[in-house]
């Protein structure tokens, strides 16, 4: 074998192994990049050229930028990069020749780049040093990708078979730089694929968890477990402490998680009051205490209406979504379970509300029936009771606080929550805007004849006192509404219900008339207008009150004059004349000259005994017959006209008291 022979196998061997090289390095795991690199230093050591540069086509900016290098400093490039990219022309005098060989796809080669005129090198040939170039394009698929282009510090004149072998050379580089971004392109699919399908795994955890988390929490529901189930399985799976509150702040139930903190939920009150401040969202939010506390809080809505509130102590960003979603599952299952009971209780309460009526109108065919109907819901009428009648008081009832049409309805609500826990349990049930509670009297039997021997005739039981005032506390308890009760001597008989009714909504009626509120009553208080509310037919209670006081309202009707209301106030402040021109915003001289009108109209003296218990006994009467007494009368700021019973139970029209 010769030398030159020997020389070409050399030769072969070199390009060989430079090709091997380019090919392990596409199979290699390194980078597009470093690929290029090789590209450039392949280039330079097969073909002895001194820089060599790999030029990409960056398509937003139509132009070639280098991507991979030999022998060119990191200023050279990032100025070319920055300063001075070669942009794709057109062909016209003067197009780089890279650009020239990526258009064209042909080689493009220059000797003596200063003997080019056209083009213009802004320096960057003499800061880097070279004088001959070649551009060689990069084909794939018949697309070119770029340029291999390649630099020689002297003048060099590049022969047809130099610019074959670049040709080659770039063409196996092109399919090396084409393969790489292809497994490129693959290791990132792979990797967006192992995300994706860790993503879904994570979701498919979630969904699972999830599921876990709505079957625990409609168990609780399907149990019938209430808001006290819902809170403990909520603290189990957040492993936290959770309180349920009402509307008002009172505590509902509270489940307490392992090591929690004693007192932890003291720091709530000005919480709530942010709460109350603000917006009453429904969806969870967080909130902090005095004390620096985080408190997660979630509202349970019924209906638009807030009818409870959750807690739970820290963030709700360490709770994550599970725990997210936990709360949200657990405010709808808590709504749901809050609207079965208050749908039993108005199920409930409608009953006991016919059975009220039916025992109070006392018709014999719906009498016939009623303990056994009482029987069945867990009353004994056998059993003597007393009758509690309570009624909200007006001036608590304000706008913004409680609707005037949900009063009598939570007033119920709290009634109802008070008696449940008490046995014997007391029938309760509501009687117009009146809630009506039949509390149990007597020893441990109902057929106790001793007892009811006992009871018959006596006063007020003192047990239905304190149970009269534990109602007016409990309402406050629960809602922003204060009640006056009512309570009624004891009835051993179907027979005595009716009565007892009557008076105790006397009662009522006239206590509020005399500005009482929040206060238990009993008929022995009223004097004697307690004594009338007793009467059964006040039919010549009105006719005596319409002969003493008729010629006053006749004269108020005529004038348009206020004798009557005149009347009321004198008596009310103990005949003073002085008190009662102070009450009614006039001069004692005005005061004086009525009651001398009142006088000559009723032919007395309003210093006699005598006359002053006749008008006192009229004016009790009408406030016990429930009577409007005239259109021209001006009644009292409050002044409310009571309503009344006939014998039968039923509510009688009112009447006018004329003449």
């Amino acid at each position: 074998m010769d030398n030159s022979t020997a020389d070409h196998h050399a030769e072969l061997r070199t390009w060989l192994g430079g090709i091997a090289e380019l090919a392990e390095a596409v199979n290699s795991t390194g980078s597009v990049h470093s690929l290029l690199d090789l590209v450039a230093r392949t280039a330079c050591r097969l073909m002895g050229y001194d820089f060599c540069a790999v030029l990409l086509l960056d398509s937003p900016h139509k132009v070639l930028a280098i991507e991979g290098a030999c022998g060119l400093s990191a200023t050279y490039i990032a100025g070319v990069n920055a300063q001075h990219p070669v942009r794709i022309g057109s062909g016209e005098p003067g197009e780089a020749p890279s650009s020239r060989a990526f258009r064209t796809g042909r080689a493009v080669a220059l000797s003596d780049i200063t003997a080019e005129t056209d083009y213009a090198w802004g320096g960057v040939a003499g800061e880097q040093g070279y004088r001959s170039i070649i551009a060689v394009p990069l084909m794939t698929t018949g697309s070119c990708v770029g340029t291999l282009t390649c630099y020689r510090a002297d003048v060099h004149e590049f022969s047809d078979d130099e610019q074959e072998l670049v040709t080659t050379l770039a063409n196996q580089a092109a399919i090396a730089i084409e393969t790489a971004r292809l497994r490129d392109k693959e290791r990132q699919t792979i990797g967006e694929l192992q995300q994706l399908n860790e993503s879904l795994r994570e979701q498919h955890a979630l969904l699972q968890r999830t599921g876990d988390i709505h079957r625990q929490l409609t168990e609780v529901a399907l149990r019938g477990e209430g808001v006290h189930g819902v809170a403990h399985a909520l603290a189990t799976l957040l492993e936290r402490s959770v309180l349920f509150e009402d509307a008002y702040g009172n505590a509902l139930t509270e489940a307490r998680a392992d090591g929690a903190v004693p007192g932890e939920f003291d720091d709530l009150a000005a919480v709530r009051q942010s709460i109350a401040e603000g917006s009453a969202a429904e969806a969870a939010q967080v909130r902090t205490g005095h004390a620096g506390t985080s408190w997660v809080t979630s509202a349970v809505v019924l209906d638009t209406d807030v009818v409870a509130r959750m807690w739970i102590p820290g963030e709700l960003a360490e709770l994550g979504p599970l725990g997210h979603r936990a709360i949200e599952h657990a405010a709808v299952v808590a709504g749901l379970e809050m609207l079965r009971e208050r749908t039993a209780v108005e199920v409930e309460s409608r009953l006991r509300g016919e059975l009220l009526t039916d025992l109070l109108a006392q018709q014999p065919t719906a009498l016939a029936t009623v303990v056994a109907r009482a029987g069945r819901l867990g009353h004994d009428l056998r059993r003597p009771h007393a009758v509690l009648l309570i009624r909200t008081d007006s001036d608590t009832v304000e706008p913004g606080r409680v609707r005037r049409t949900d009063a009598p309805r939570q007033v119920l609500a709290a009634v109802h929550a008070m008696a449940s826990r008490e046995s014997p349990r007391p029938l309760v049930a509501r009687h117009g805007d009146d809630v009506v509670l039949l509390w149990p009297l007597g020893g441990s039997s109902a057929d106790d004849s001793s007892w009811r021997t006992t009871l018959i005739g006596t006063q007020t039981a003192p047990e239905t006192m304190t149970a009269a005032d534990a109602i007016r506390r409990s309402v406050a308890r629960a809602t922003p509404i204060t009640v006056t009760v009512a309570v009624s001597r004891p009835c051993t008989d179907l027979a005595d219900y009716p009565a007892a009714f009557r008076s105790t909504r006397g009662v009522l009626t006239i206590t509020q008339l005399r500005g009482g509120r929040d206060r238990t009553v009993e008929i022995g208080a009223l004097g004697v207008q307690g004594l009338l509310l007793q009467l059964e037919d006040p039919s010549e209670l009105l006719r005596f009150a319409d002969r003493v006081l008729s010629p006053i309202l006749d004269y108020d009707r005529r004038r348009s004059t206020q004798l009557m209301h005149t009347l009321r106030v004198y008596l009310a402040h103990d005949l003073s004349a002085a008190r009662t021109a102070e009450a009614l915003f006039v001069h004692p001289n005005t005061v004086g000259l009525r009651l001398k009108r009142m006088e000559e109209l009723l032919d007395v003296s309003l210093t006699q005994p005598d006359a002053l218990l006749q008008l006192t006994a009229a004016l009790a009467a009408v406030d016990v017959g429930g009577l409007e007494l005239s259109d021209a009368e001006d009644r009292a700021p409050g002044h409310v006209i009571a309503p009344h019973l006939d014998a039968a139970g039923r509510d009688e029209p009112i009447r006018h008291l004329r003449r």
